[in-house]
Order: C-alpha cells, then structure tokens, then sequence
C-alpha cells in the first residue's frame, strides 16, 4: 500500500483507565471508529471502576520519553492529543518534545480531575501547564472547572464561558472549545472560540452520568484535524460524534456511570 493511502496517525499522551471507560483507552476507541492509527504515550496508570479511582501511579518523565522517541522515530505523527500527564515534570517534558520537534494539530484536553472528584494533577503544576502547554494548543478543550482553574475565577453563567474562551485564547491556544456540562442550566451548551467568532452547541442534558465525555470528545478533535479537516469543522463533527456515543452509553459496571459506545452507527 502506497504510504498516501495509509491511515494517519494520531498520537494520544495521557493516562491508562483500568475500566477502559476514559484515558487512553478511550482515546483509542475514538481514532479507531474516525479509521485513523491511534500511538499511545502513557503519562500515568491508574486504578478505576465505575464507581471511583482508587489509586495513580504516575510515571516517570524518562519512560514518558522513551515512548515519545521510540514513536516519533517510527511514524509519521499527523496530530497529538494531550490528556492527563500527572505531573508537573511530565508537562515541561511534553511541552519542549512538542516544540522541538514541531507536532502539528495539538489537543489539549487539561485534565485536571477525575469524574469521581479526586485530582489528577498537583496544584503546583496548573501554572506550568499554562505557561508552557497551553501556548502550543491548536484547539484547548476545557470543562468549566478546569477553564475556571486556567483562569483563577469561576465561571457561572453562558456569557461567562463565552468570555473565559476568549481569555483562553488570550493566553496563547489557537483556538478554544469550552463545555457546558458542569454548569446548573437544563440544557448543555459548549462554545467554540477562533478568530472567525463563536459557534455555540446545544444539546439536550441526559438524566445518567458518563464517562469519558471529554477524552472522546477531544480524541475526535485530533482524528479530524489528523484528517485534514480546519479547527472549527473538526470540533462540529467530533461534537457530532459524541452526542451519538452518548445516546448509545451503556451501564457496563456495577457503578452509577455509564461508558459511552464508540462503535455505534453514525451518519459520518
């Protein structure tokens, strides 16, 4: 097969969910149903069900390293979703491989807390990541805790996340995609901010919790950006996307939390 028809390959650096329900498996799942080959860099292991994480191993900067490099001298990398990286030696890290070596089509989904409330990164590390990480962002992905964490404020209303994606981008990513789902309103509404304006997405607010809503959400960001779609056309199809694997969630475990489905049928 000549190299133009092989599937592009997209490159996730983030945690391992034991459940399979968000991180790099997550990840995975995502590129697999957009037909892209998905390369794994894992940041941290951690031990979770659907009822809670009990317990982060975070892994050292020299073995997140030596994943990079053994990646970047095998495949050719079209685009790099960042997720959970544990640690504030973890971020510099990321952040000089991602500069010296050019990656384009950067994701940055900053995970900062699991869906069971207990913290993934160390207070310490928030100002490295937006010094050093989020600067080299084509697309920032926050939820409303973690946009209002990157901007030491809270957030309460729409016109407020509206405003803080626009204060995002002043910090330095391309381009931000800000989600509703934390805030008290009926409806869910995310936001995405370049500089062509905003485009708001409405969706109807389920009545069960899920997991893995932001790790899909941005993986699929990074697959069609990997794909040659422009910033704003691939957050409309990953929105898209997600909202399909969402109807589809399944109650799997024993816990309250539903896993989304990343192999249904959908239009795209």
């Amino acid at each position: 097969m000549l190299r133009s028809q092989l599937p592009p390959c997209v490159l996730t650096i983030a945690g391992s969910d034991s459940a399979a329900a968000a991180g790099i498996q997550a990840d995975l799942k995502t590129f697999s149903a957009y037909g892209v080959h998905g390369l794994t860099a894992i940041a941290a292991v951690t031990a979770q069900n659907t009822h809670s994480t009990s317990a982060i191993q975070v892994l050292p900067p020299r073995i997140l390293l030596a994943q990079l490099e053994a990646l970047r001298n095998d495949f050719r990398i079209a685009a790099v979703k960042i997720g959970m990286l544990g640690s504030a030696a973890n971020i510099r890290l990321t952040a000089q491989w991602l500069r010296e070596h050019q990656m384009p089509n950067v994701v940055l989904d900053p995970v900062l807390v699991a869906s069971s409330g207990r913290n993934l990164l160390p207070a310490n590390a928030l100002s490295i990541l937006r010094r050093h990480l989020l600067p080299l962002a084509q697309v920032l992905t926050p939820n409303l805790p973690e946009a209002a964490a990157l901007l030491s404020r809270p957030i309460r209303t729409h016109d407020e996340m509206q405003s803080a994606a626009s204060e995002l981008r002043d910090l330095g990513a391309d381009t931000v995609l800000i989600k509703g789902g934390h805030l008290d309103a009926r409806g869910v509404r995310d936001y995405f901010v370049d500089n062509r304006g905003v485009v708001e997405y409405a969706h109807q607010r389920r009545s069960y919790a899920v997991r893995g809503t932001g790790c899909s959400l941005s993986s699929a960001i990074a697959a069609g950006l990997a794909l040659g779609l422009s910033a704003r056309a691939a957050v409309e199809r990953a929105e898209r996307y997600l909202q399909n694997t969402f109807r589809n969630a399944r109650r799997i475990g024993r816990g309250p939390s539903r896993i989304l489905q990343h192999n249904a049928p959908h239009g795209d």
